[in-house]
């Protein structure tokens, strides 16, 4: 993955919080994709062949060189619940943490309920068309649909931190 040269879209999103974010912001939305600029961004964030449908929940929280390719999905899988069921408070609202050194493959789907924290974990691994309910732990490789634990990512290290 470190070959990867930077896309229109990971330059855009580069900018998103920063001088110039709202004309980033709508460039990724003609480019295909939507992360609001309230998603914190840590760095070296790379958007594998665009990411083109890349959809992101506004209260994610994505961590330091985390891959995203295309069609992938981190959100709310309640939609159904009225909106005044709902509590917009990020702190207690529910949200997705995407730890240090994710890679989430093409077309997966990340979804949490309000109230649910949603973490994956750092150097964890989701397979392509997952479809992930529930937090994964560190250094694992889920795929399926529902995601389960297929294996343990070769370059994760027990006890490694992010």
């Amino acid at each position: 993955m470190d070959d990867m040269r930077p896309t229109p879209q990971m330059r855009l999103a580069r900018r998103l919080n920063g001088r110039g974010g709202k004309t980033a912001w709508a460039a990724l939305k003609l480019l295909g994709v939507e992360i609001p600029r309230s998603v914190q961004i840590a760095g070296g964030l790379r958007l594998a062949h665009g990411a083109v449908g890349l959809v992101v929940h506004q209260y994610t929280i994505i961590g330091q060189d985390v891959v995203l390719y295309q069609g992938v999905t981190l959100g709310r899988g309640d939609q159904y619940r009225r909106l005044d069921q709902v509590d917009h408070d990020p702190s207690t609202g529910g949200r997705i943490v995407v730890e240090d050194r994710v890679i989430v493959g093409a077309n997966a789907v990340v979804l949490f309920k309000v109230g649910q924290f949603l973490t994956l974990g750092h150097d964890c691994v989701i397979g392509a068309n997952s479809v992930v309910l529930d937090s994964v732990p560190p250094g694992e490789i889920w795929a399926g649909s529902p995601a389960k634990k297929v294996g343990t990512n070769p370059n994760f290290t027990a006890g490694q931190t992010t």
